[in-house]
């Protein structure tokens, strides 16, 4: 809630934005996570996971619309479309929403569809925004992003294959991808795709361009939807698609030929900051079960109850300190990009994008331990959280993509520190000749007491 902000950011967030933040906490904590065992209910079973969704959905949205919480995370100054927040202030309420299976999408701020529409309101021309963006931005449809492709390591986005060629008045497209997530929906109607136009290029950063297919184009396959830890994640799904000569209008094309990594780059900076701050509350939200857990008078070990073993308070104290460091980072990336734009905040987005993930794992982990077998089952909702948090050190770059960049961006500094270092040694050696005295070893000059 608004009180709960941390203070170093306070002054940055308006009174609107903490009225909307602590809306969004009730509604979170009242309505969405007491309806996540009834969406999961309503999914079904069998093949009827993929031929609907559920109504409790709806319900959701309807109550969303009718508080305001509604596209939150166009961030302010950026798009036409926002309604007023900056990514800091939507990042303090991503966090309340990823405490929530369903939360996010009953708001209207569930991945990949912000994401689309972001790419939709920032590169679409006029007629992509009418057919695709509106309907998007009403939640009567929802969306895909296709990149990765599996016969490549597409960690390195110059390896993809999938073909886009120009045919006339269209472009024809032919290869796979996978990990397509949000394609198992039956209300998905649009793949926003990234393939190679201009092979040939010198340039291995203009070969790409990201191109818009209906979900229904004649050539389009869905072979299969990939589990994660064996969650299936219906009825979103994450597909394994193919494209056999599938024909889509020229107009189709989202800014032109060979801008698919200005495109994409422009796409994950402000998700990356949603996930890291999702994560951020479902770590708040497994920390609570902990709590829980540790307090039932019910579960003691060697004549003690649970909270009183020094181990697990060590535990508790721990995943305290480290949501709050990890809340901090990405809400200087957060900063960072309302000030002066995703590009320049890519360093921290990085940090956040590396960090958050881990530390979720960690304070996950330990509530497992806590509740032992129950931690790993269906009963809490701690084994989901941490198979699905666990995917995020893959999505968007796996984390040593980051790592290797940032080491390289910090190691430029060596020179410079190098050449510092060896200033302020000459500056010692020049202070010890003035003094005449010699330089000693540190420690060398203490007394040491005969026991």
């Amino acid at each position: 809630m608004s009180a709960q902000i941390p203070i170093a950011v306070r002054n940055r967030v308006s009174d609107r934005a903490k009225e909307t933040l602590d809306v969004v906490a009730k509604f979170v904590e009242e309505e969405c996570i007491p309806a996540d065992a009834v969406f999961d209910a309503q999914i079904g079973v069998g093949d009827a996971r993929w031929e609907g969704h559920p109504q409790i959905i709806e319900q959701l949205k309807a109550k969303a619309r009718a508080l305001g919480l509604w596209n939150m995370f166009f961030p302010k100054g950026h798009y036409k479309e926002s309604p007023g927040f900056t990514n800091l202030e939507y990042g303090l309420m991503a966090e309340w929403l990823g405490r929530s299976r369903v939360a996010s999408e009953a708001v209207n701020c569930a991945a990949p569809d912000t994401g689309n529409m972001e790419v939709l309101a920032k590169y679409g021309n006029d007629a992509q925004k009418a057919q695709w963006l509106k309907p998007l931005m009403e939640g009567e449809i929802r969306s895909a992003f296709l990149m990765t492709e599996p016969q490549v390591a597409s960690s390195d986005a110059r390896n993809i294959e999938m073909k886009i060629e120009r045919d006339g008045d269209d472009y024809v497209l032919n290869g796979q991808k996978w990990w397509s997530s949000g394609a198992g929906d039956p209300r998905c109607k649009i793949y926003i795709v990234m393939g190679k136009s201009d092979p040939q290029n010198k340039d291995p950063y203009r070969q790409q361009s990201v191109i818009l297919v209906p979900a229904d184009t004649k050539g389009v396959t869905i072979h299969r939807m990939l589990s994660v830890y064996g969650y299936d994640d219906a009825p979103h799904g994450h597909g394994h698609i193919s494209f056999h000569n599938v024909r889509v209008p020229a107009g189709n094309l989202v800014l032109g030929e060979g801008r698919g990594f200005e495109i994409i780059q422009g796409r994950l900076g402000p998700g990356r900051i949603h996930h890291a701050m999702r994560s951020i509350g479902a770590s708040e939200r497994a920390l609570e079960w902990m709590l829980m857990r540790i307090n039932d008078p019910r579960k003691t070990t060697f004549g003690k109850q649970l909270r009183e073993h020094g181990v697990i308070l060590e535990w508790v104290a721990k995943s305290r300190l480290e949501i709050d460091a990890a809340r901090l980072i990405v809400l200087n990336a957060a900063i960072k990009m309302d000030e002066f734009g995703p590009k320049a905040a890519l360093t921290e987005i990085a940090q956040a994008k590396v960090l958050v993930p881990q530390m979720a794992l960690t304070v996950i982990d330990r509530a497992v331990q806590a509740f032992g077998g129950a931690g790993v089952s269906q009963d809490t909702p701690l084994a989901n959280m941490w198979a699905q948090i666990r995917t995020l050190r893959l999505a968007d770059g796996p984390d040593e993509v980051h790592l290797q960049q940032m080491g390289r961006n910090e190691n430029k500094r060596g020179k410079a520190v190098a050449t510092k270092i060896a200033g302020q040694q000459a500056k010692t050696e020049e202070l010890l000749r003035e003094y005449k005295i010699q330089k000693t070893e540190l420690g060398s000059n203490i007394q040491h007491s005969k026991l």
